[in-house]
Protein backbone atom coordinates (compact mmCIF):
# COMPACT_ATOMS: atom_id res chain seq x y z
CA UNK A 1 0.00 0.00 0.00
CA UNK A 2 1.77 3.59 -1.20
CA UNK A 3 0.95 6.20 1.19
CA UNK A 4 0.14 9.63 -0.23
CA UNK A 5 2.97 12.12 -0.43
CA UNK A 6 2.51 14.85 2.18
CA UNK A 7 0.50 18.21 0.01
CA UNK A 8 2.65 21.11 -0.59
CA UNK A 9 0.75 23.33 1.96
CA UNK A 10 -0.06 20.64 4.30
CA UNK A 11 0.70 21.51 7.85
CA UNK A 12 3.30 19.22 9.98
CA UNK A 13 2.54 16.59 12.97
CA UNK A 14 4.06 18.81 15.56
CA UNK A 15 2.54 21.55 14.49
CA UNK A 16 -0.83 20.00 14.38
CA UNK A 17 -0.09 18.56 18.16
CA UNK A 18 0.79 22.09 19.54
CA UNK A 19 -2.17 23.89 18.16
CA UNK A 20 -4.50 20.72 19.56
CA UNK A 21 -2.60 21.07 22.59
CA UNK A 22 -3.49 24.73 22.99
CA UNK A 23 -6.83 23.99 21.87
CA UNK A 24 -7.20 21.77 25.20
CA UNK A 25 -5.97 24.27 27.38
CA UNK A 26 -8.78 26.55 26.40
CA UNK A 27 -11.01 24.16 26.70
CA UNK A 28 -10.35 23.24 29.88
CA UNK A 29 -9.77 27.15 30.80
CA UNK A 30 -13.29 27.63 29.41
CA UNK A 31 -15.05 24.29 31.35
CA UNK A 32 -13.25 25.78 34.86
CA UNK A 33 -15.27 29.06 34.35
CA UNK A 34 -18.35 29.59 36.18
CA UNK A 35 -21.54 30.31 34.69
CA UNK A 36 -21.96 33.41 36.90
CA UNK A 37 -18.34 34.48 34.89
CA UNK A 38 -19.45 33.73 31.11
CA UNK A 39 -22.39 35.74 31.76
CA UNK A 40 -20.32 38.31 32.94
CA UNK A 41 -17.35 38.30 30.19
CA UNK A 42 -20.68 38.39 27.59
CA UNK A 43 -21.56 41.65 29.71
CA UNK A 44 -18.51 43.24 29.36
CA UNK A 45 -18.37 42.25 25.52
CA UNK A 46 -21.69 43.65 25.28
CA UNK A 47 -20.87 47.18 27.10
CA UNK A 48 -17.41 46.97 24.92
CA UNK A 49 -18.97 47.73 21.50
CA UNK A 50 -19.60 51.20 20.43
CA UNK A 51 -23.22 50.75 20.54
CA UNK A 52 -23.48 50.89 24.29
CA UNK A 53 -21.79 53.96 24.04
CA UNK A 54 -24.49 55.48 21.57
CA UNK A 55 -27.15 53.49 24.16
CA UNK A 56 -25.38 56.11 26.34
CA UNK A 57 -25.75 58.82 25.04
CA UNK A 58 -29.11 58.23 23.99
CA UNK A 59 -30.40 57.24 27.32
CA UNK A 60 -28.84 60.56 28.74
CA UNK A 61 -30.07 62.74 25.75
CA UNK A 62 -33.79 61.33 26.45
CA UNK A 63 -33.23 62.22 29.90
CA UNK A 64 -32.57 65.78 29.38
CA UNK A 65 -35.13 65.90 26.31
CA UNK A 66 -37.91 64.41 28.74
CA UNK A 67 -37.09 66.57 31.29
CA UNK A 68 -36.86 69.85 29.09
CA UNK A 69 -40.00 68.90 27.45
CA UNK A 70 -42.16 67.83 30.29
CA UNK A 71 -43.28 71.59 31.46
CA UNK A 72 -44.08 72.27 27.82
CA UNK A 73 -46.81 69.86 27.89
CA UNK A 74 -48.34 70.67 31.45
CA UNK A 75 -46.22 67.46 33.62
CA UNK A 76 -43.73 68.43 36.23
CA UNK A 77 -39.73 67.64 35.37
CA UNK A 78 -39.31 64.08 37.35
CA UNK A 79 -35.23 65.40 37.61
CA UNK A 80 -34.98 69.31 37.35
CA UNK A 81 -31.83 70.62 36.59
CA UNK A 82 -29.09 70.03 38.12
CA UNK A 83 -30.43 66.50 37.09
CA UNK A 84 -29.26 64.88 40.99
CA UNK A 85 -30.94 61.50 39.82
CA UNK A 86 -29.50 61.43 36.23
CA UNK A 87 -26.28 61.61 38.18
CA UNK A 88 -27.13 58.90 40.41
CA UNK A 89 -27.88 56.76 37.86
CA UNK A 90 -25.23 57.31 35.40
CA UNK A 91 -22.55 56.79 39.06
CA UNK A 92 -24.58 53.63 39.60
CA UNK A 93 -23.92 52.45 36.25
CA UNK A 94 -20.57 52.80 36.64
CA UNK A 95 -19.52 51.49 39.27
CA UNK A 96 -21.54 48.62 37.96
CA UNK A 97 -19.28 48.48 34.76
CA UNK A 98 -16.27 48.87 36.20
CA UNK A 99 -16.85 45.67 38.51
CA UNK A 100 -17.65 43.59 35.45
CA UNK A 101 -14.66 44.68 33.47
CA UNK A 102 -12.29 44.48 36.17
CA UNK A 103 -13.91 41.00 37.05
CA UNK A 104 -13.23 39.82 33.45
CA UNK A 105 -9.73 41.47 32.61
CA UNK A 106 -9.07 39.61 36.75
CA UNK A 107 -9.40 36.35 34.60
CA UNK A 108 -7.78 37.51 31.59
CA UNK A 109 -4.78 38.64 33.83
CA UNK A 110 -4.38 34.70 34.70
CA UNK A 111 -5.00 33.60 31.89
CA UNK A 112 -1.79 35.77 30.63
CA UNK A 113 -0.13 34.64 33.38
CA UNK A 114 0.15 31.44 33.08
CA UNK A 115 1.10 31.83 29.00
CA UNK A 116 3.80 34.40 30.23
CA UNK A 117 4.92 31.43 32.58
CA UNK A 118 5.02 28.85 29.46
CA UNK A 119 6.81 31.14 27.47
CA UNK A 120 9.12 31.24 30.15
CA UNK A 121 9.74 27.54 30.82
CA UNK A 122 9.59 27.31 26.63
CA UNK A 123 12.33 29.90 26.47
CA UNK A 124 14.07 28.65 29.01
CA UNK A 125 14.12 24.84 27.79
CA UNK A 126 15.18 26.07 24.17
CA UNK A 127 18.17 28.09 25.85
CA UNK A 128 19.44 24.91 27.34
CA UNK A 129 18.74 22.49 23.99
CA UNK A 130 20.72 25.50 21.99
CA UNK A 131 23.84 25.39 24.78
CA UNK A 132 23.61 21.75 24.18
CA UNK A 133 23.63 21.67 20.75
CA UNK A 134 26.19 24.17 20.75
CA UNK A 135 28.78 22.09 22.81
CA UNK A 136 28.15 19.12 21.24
CA UNK A 137 28.97 20.78 17.70
CA UNK A 138 32.27 22.48 19.16
CA UNK A 139 33.17 18.78 20.21
CA UNK A 140 32.24 17.46 16.84
CA UNK A 141 34.27 20.53 15.15
CA UNK A 142 37.48 19.68 17.88
CA UNK A 143 37.41 16.01 17.27
CA UNK A 144 37.03 15.88 13.29
CA UNK A 145 40.75 15.96 12.00
CA UNK A 146 39.55 17.31 8.44
CA UNK A 147 38.18 21.10 10.52
CA UNK A 148 40.87 23.23 11.47
CA UNK A 149 40.84 23.55 15.12
CA UNK A 150 40.27 26.97 15.86
CA UNK A 151 39.09 28.85 18.78
CA UNK A 152 35.59 30.78 17.78
CA UNK A 153 34.79 33.07 21.43
CA UNK A 154 31.41 33.45 20.45
CA UNK A 155 31.07 29.80 20.60
CA UNK A 156 32.79 29.41 23.71
CA UNK A 157 30.65 31.78 25.72
CA UNK A 158 27.44 30.31 24.37
CA UNK A 159 28.16 27.09 25.10
CA UNK A 160 27.85 28.57 28.91
CA UNK A 161 24.57 27.46 29.89
CA UNK A 162 22.47 31.34 31.10
CA UNK A 163 21.79 31.58 34.44
CA UNK A 164 18.34 32.62 35.01
CA UNK A 165 18.62 34.02 38.32
CA UNK A 166 21.78 35.72 37.64
CA UNK A 167 19.68 37.08 34.63
CA UNK A 168 16.31 37.72 37.22
CA UNK A 169 19.20 39.83 39.20
CA UNK A 170 20.47 41.49 36.78
CA UNK A 171 16.89 42.88 35.95
CA UNK A 172 16.25 43.72 39.45
CA UNK A 173 18.99 45.80 39.83
CA UNK A 174 18.26 47.73 36.17
CA UNK A 175 14.91 48.51 37.07
CA UNK A 176 16.19 49.61 41.06
CA UNK A 177 18.27 51.73 39.28
CA UNK A 178 15.62 53.16 36.67
CA UNK A 179 13.71 54.15 40.15
CA UNK A 180 15.93 55.52 41.96
CA UNK A 181 17.65 57.89 38.71
CA UNK A 182 14.31 59.99 38.82
CA UNK A 183 15.18 60.32 42.50
CA UNK A 184 18.56 61.18 41.90
CA UNK A 185 17.45 64.12 38.93
CA UNK A 186 15.07 65.40 41.29
CA UNK A 187 17.82 65.59 44.11
CA UNK A 188 20.39 67.53 41.70
CA UNK A 189 17.66 69.53 40.40
CA UNK A 190 16.85 70.98 43.95
CA UNK A 191 20.41 71.44 44.49
CA UNK A 192 20.94 73.57 41.68
CA UNK A 193 18.06 76.01 42.71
Amino acid sequence: MKSNPPAANAVPASINDNIEAIGDYYKREEQRTTRAQRVLERVADAIGRPVFLSLILLFVAAWLLGNALAPRFGLPAFDPPPFQALQGVVSLSALLITTILLIGQNRLAKLEQRRGDLELQVNILTEQKTTTLIRLIEELRRDLPMVPDRHDADAATLQVPTDAKQILSALEDKERAAEDQPKVQRSMTSLDK
